[in-house]
């Protein structure tokens, strides 16, 4: 990828680029967490996790150590010192990882105990709770809660999650699988079964509710990444990863809190299947989409896209206020890159 890969400039709308930030690192980077234009973290294969704090320029390696085999999926971030870094798969495999250095040090501070489990994602509502989401366990999706800032987690009671259907699952694509709102507020979006659903909560995880989408659903088609703009919009994309460069029912938007789900027109959807999503912080209706075949906008909260990028990326996510505020991408190669716009 070039320095500055220009973007289509639609007629009165902003103009978007990604400006990369060489990493030295060969990793897929799917983990992904933007505290601002200045400092993000990433996390990929190999057990590699790096740190900018001075907006890509340079990246250091903050690995945890012995953590080689692992693969972190996912990376959630409250500045440029405090980190969790979760790690998937089956059985013990799926880790959490915590610092409050930097990644000078590495505290672990969850290892999953049952062959059965395999966490996706995790989010957090503030720097003290989160929840991270499993695949189904005895036919219900299983949800890991803190309240200390990922010091330490609790598998909660699945006796208020509704059933998973047959063959249903959640995709660690990009970390984005699962989000957090205002509050205690939550929600995780699955694929795998005869359709797409998006669960949500209210009380950090204790109580869910689910609602059907119409977007795809099948053995690699589904939801991949939500994106939500306070309480009630919300944006749903994904599609079919085996089609990477079709919009098989890939995008869709919500106006009530995720309840009901409105399908996005092909000719209006993201050009291809999508795997990451994220909301900008200057803007209340812009949200950027990623995926190996291209990167796109949409300036209508979700209603419409358009491509800018067509190059591979496999996440995305935005942070900070005002004049700090400033969106990241990730993906394979080590590729990391900063929005310009």
């Amino acid at each position: 990828m070039s320095q500055l890969v220009p973007a289509a400039q639609a007629h009165g709308v902003p103009s978007y680029q990604w400006k990369a930030t060489p990493t030295g690192s060969t990793a897929q980077f799917r983990g992904l967490a933007a505290v601002s234009k200045d400092v993000a973290w990433v996390g990929g294969s190999e057990g590699t996790v790096l740190r900018t704090v001075d907006g890509g320029r340079h990246w250091q390696n903050v690995s945890p150590p012995g953590a080689e085999a692992l693969q972190f999926r996912d990376v959630e971030a409250f500045d440029a010192k405090r980190a969790v870094a979760l790690s998937i798969g089956t059985g013990e495999d799926s880790r959490v990882y915590r610092t409050a250095d930097g990644g000078k040090t590495w505290t672990e501070t969850f290892r999953n105990p049952d062959a059965n489990a395999f966490y996706d994602c995790f989010a957090f509502n503030d720097d003290r709770h989160g929840l991270a989401l499993s695949d189904p366990v005895d036919g219900k999706f299983r949800i890991a809660a803190t309240a200390d800032g990922g010091t330490s987690w609790k598998v909660q009671s699945n006796e208020g999650m509704p059933a998973a259907l047959p063959g249903e699952f959640a995709f660690a694509a990009s970390g984005t699988c699962l989000v957090a709102g205002h509050g205690r507020s939550a929600w995780f979006a699955t694929g795998g079964g005869d359709r797409p659903r998006v669960f949500r909560t209210f009380d950090g995880g204790r109580h869910w509710k689910v609602s059907d989408s119409p977007m795809a659903s099948g053995p690699a088609a589904g939801i991949f990444s939500l994106a939500f703009r306070g309480p009630l919009f919300g944006v749903a994309v994904g599609g079919d990863f085996e089609k990477p460069t079709e919009a098989v029912k890939a995008a869709s938007v919500t106006s009530d809190g995720g309840r009901t789900w409105k399908l996005v027109p092909a000719d209006k959807a993201p050009k291809g299947y999508r795997s990451g999503s994220h909301f900008v912080p200057w803007s209340p209706a812009t949200v950027i989409a990623v995926g190996p075949s291209g990167s796109d906008v949409s300036f209508d909260g979700g209603r419409s896209w358009k491509q800018f990028y067509d190059g591979s990326f496999d996440s995305v996510e935005c942070g900070g206020h005002g004049s700090q505020a400033g969106c990241w991408a990730s993906g394979a190669k080590g590729a990391v890159a900063r929005l310009v716009r």
